[in-house]
């Protein structure tokens, strides 16, 4: 098991098994030394989103449950990271995410609930792990999902 895998386990978070694209595009591509992932979704070890992941936070997600939302689309982004890798150990810097938050009109607490995908990706990551980050207020996500994250990584020689 990689370094980062230990660090995942520690924090009692296995990887899923990786989702499979919903429209016509790639989960990930690998360009050079960049690995871009395509927005992931809070679905579980099940493949679906759990219902207080489902909706519009400030409204019928609560806060804490868009943290949890985003911290589990980190985790998926993470086992997208395994399958395009090999070994997580290969990623040499997160370059940045970005965060759509599902978010109900006037909601402008929105980068505290990206939080939830950062403050996993630094943990799982150690220094590499600190990225820029872009966070939006959405209208919609796919599956009404209350958060959707994206992510850019450097992957080591």
């Amino acid at each position: 098991m990689s370094k980062v895998e230990d660090r995942l386990a520690a924090m009692g978070v296995a990887l899923p098994v990786p989702a499979a694209p919903v429209a016509n595009y790639v989960p990930f591509v690998v360009s050079g030394a960049l690995l871009v992932i395509s927005g992931q979704l809070a679905l579980g070890a099940d493949g679906k989103l759990d219902p207080a992941h489902v909706g519009k936070v400030g409204a019928n997600v609560s806060n804490e449950a868009g943290q949890a939302a985003a911290r589990l689309c980190a985790v998926n982004l993470l086992a997208q990271a395994k399958a395009a890798l090999g070994d997580l150990d290969r990623i040499s810097r997160c370059v940045r995410l970005g965060g759509f938050i599902n978010a109900a009109p006037g909601f402008s607490s929105i980068a505290p609930i990206m939080n939830g995908a950062s403050d996993l990706i630094v943990a799982a990551l150690g220094d590499i792990g600190r990225h820029a980050r872009s966070t939006v207020g959405v209208a919609e996500l796919p599956l009404d999902s209350a958060v959707e994250v994206e992510a850019l990584f450097e992957i080591a020689s």
